[in-house]
């Protein structure tokens, strides 16, 4: 039986045009999100789109290796000097601790930060892969370091020119200390971001980075002081001992490279067969730690 017109279910279903409309604009593409990412990674070392605090550690760092470099051209330049007080990569040996704590505290950043609060499952929804990310934030980490280590190096290097120091020989020693600080970009990085990497807490990420780089310094100079060299003498079967630190193995490489261990206390890789060895090894270090992060990332 029918039933009456009034007692019919009415049909309130309405559809509403709000305009939704599809996206019909240009794809950018993976390349410009691998680009994005490398730059973002990049600012946030220095914590630039972070908060306040997050710019401390390193712009205190960025002013304490670079006020040393102006107070050592201002004292060449008053004491009229035919050189200045330092070398450019001897500089950068100088300065290891000071780029250890930057690396330390900024590596956690990229990569820490990223695995604790779960948000390296949403770059891999599209369009970049895992290779791009990691990619972005080894390029990234690694720009930082070498910014980090070329500013107070061009502070030496204008002071110079416009103090009339002579031209040839500090455009050559400027351009040993950028290769310099490529190096010491490259190979203590890449061991820092995959410990970095293994863990989505930043505070265990800094301590054992520190620890790994404190550590194997100290090994370094503990087997260089026991080996009967006699003071300030460091025996070439000694010098083989560099391998085991990141910041030594750099050292040591760049002084026989540039000879500047002449020295019998300076650190260097022993003849020819050292520098083989010892490019080698750093060749090895970076190569080996960005495969582990390929694997580390492809199981996320």
């Amino acid at each position: 039986m029918a039933l009456p017109s009034e007692a019919r279910p009415l049909d309130t279903g309405v559809i509403h045009d709000i305009g939704y409309r599809g996206y019909a604009g240009p794809r950018l593409g993976r390349a410009y999100a691998t680009r994005s990412l490398f730059t973002q990674s990049l600012r946030a070392a220095y914590g630039l789109g972070r908060s306040g605090r997050s710019k401390v550690l390193p712009m205190l760092l960025l002013g304490v290796v670079t006020a040393p470099a102006a107070i050592m051209v201002a004292l060449a330049l008053t004491q009229r000097q035919d050189e200045l007080p330092v070398d450019y990569p001897e500089y950068l040996g100088m300065l290891g601790l000071l780029v250890s704590i930057f690396l330390a505290a900024q590596a956690p950043v990229l990569l820490s930060r990223d695995l604790r609060h779960h948000t390296v499952p949403l770059y891999f929804s599209r369009p970049i892969t895992r290779g791009d990310y990691v990619r972005a934030k080894f390029a990234a980490m690694a720009c930082a370091q070498l910014l980090l280590m070329a500013a107070p190096l061009l502070v030496l290097y204008l002071g110079a020119l416009l103090g009339g120091l002579d031209f040839g020989h500090n455009t050559a020693h400027f351009l040993y200390g950028l290769v310099t600080a490529v190096l010491y970009a490259l190979v203590p990085t890449s061991v820092a971001l995959v410990i970095a990497a293994t863990t989505p807490r930043r505070g265990f990420g800094v301590a054992a980075i520190m620890g790994y780089l404190a550590i194997s310094t100290a090994v370094v100079g503990v087997v260089v002081g026991i080996s009967g060299g006699g003071p300030g003498i460091v025996p070439d079967s000694a010098q083989w001992v560099s391998l085991l630190s990141p910041g030594g193995l750099v050292e040591s490489l760049v002084n026989q490279l540039f000879d500047l261990g002449s020295d019998p206390g300076r650190m260097h890789a022993p003849g020819v067969l050292g520098v083989v060895v010892f490019a080698a090894t750093g060749a090895a270090m970076v190569a080996g730690s960005y495969a582990l992060l390929l694997r580390r990332y492809r199981n996320i």
